[in-house]
């Protein structure tokens, strides 16, 4: 069957458009409000990091700390609410975009096509979920165990502001998100011929180097430990992608 059997015109397929969007819209909205109701819980997990006792320092022995976050303006914590509950509405609802989207997309797929589509788009939700995930309970939380109590004197105090921690959490999570989705690019990339596995190992010194500069910048610290913390699960996961790509490589060689 050819891609074209779902025939129409243009304006039925912006109607088509017009209704996944505001059905996106609709239950992103529902779930955010459902997020912003239950404040204490919603804002129970997001503060966890701050707090010595959150499961990840445990695990890792860090001696017990307790940040303490201040507001600054007047409407800045209605603000930061409503944003966090936003972001963690659209986290929820991710699945139900995602499986928006495709059905708007997939009758424009070859019947052959659909199958290796369902694959990378599952993967590629899955791995953002896990870098979410591994920057909530590793990541974040020796960044701000780090930056938090870092003083370059005793008699300068930190103040950290909601916003400042709310913020830094949000982006960092969409940062690693988007970090943890190499292995997927890469598959893809080789499913089209424009990677060889041969290439990725040739470089991979220099890949190390570039990770490190990203672990870097993703966790402005000095602490070689945070560093190497950070660096490990990316350097996995290019050693990951060298597989897939080799294997991807000789499946399409066979073919």
């Amino acid at each position: 069957m050819s891609a074209g059997s779902n025939s129409g015109t243009f304006w039925d397929h912006l109607d088509e458009l017009r209704g996944c969007i505001i059905r996106v819209l609709v239950v992103t909205v529902v779930l955010a409000a459902v997020a912003f109701a239950f404040k204490e819980t919603l804002f129970h997990i997001v503060l966890a990091p701050a707090h010595g006792d959150f499961i990840s320092y445990r695990w890792m022995g860090v001696e017990d700390f307790n940040l303490r976050l201040m507001n600054t303006g007047l409407t800045e914590q209605f603000m930061i609410h409503v944003k966090v509950a936003l972001y963690c509405g659209l986290l929820l609802a991710s699945p139900y975009v995602i499986y928006e989207l495709f059905a708007f997309v997939s009758p424009a797929l070859y019947d052959n096509e659909r199958r290796p589509a369902v694959r990378v788009v599952s993967a590629a939700y899955l791995m953002f979920i896990i870098g979410t995930a591994v920057n909530y309970f590793i990541v974040f939380p020796l960044t701000v165990r780090f930056l938090g109590t870092y003083q370059v004197s005793s008699d300068v105090a930190n103040m950290l502001t909601i916003q400042s921690y709310a913020d830094t959490l949000i982006s960092m999570s969409l940062v690693l998100g988007l970090v943890f989705e190499l292995p997927v690019v890469t598959w893809m990339m080789a499913f089209m011929g424009l990677m060889k596995w041969e290439l990725m190992a040739r470089f991979r010194k220099h890949a190390f180097v570039a990770i490190l500069v990203i672990a870097a910048v993703i966790t402005p610290t000095t602490d070689m430990f945070t560093l190497l913390v950070v660096a490990m699960p990316i350097w996995l996961l290019y050693e990951a992608s060298i597989l897939i790509v080799r294997v991807t490589n000789h499946k399409m060689i066979r073919k």
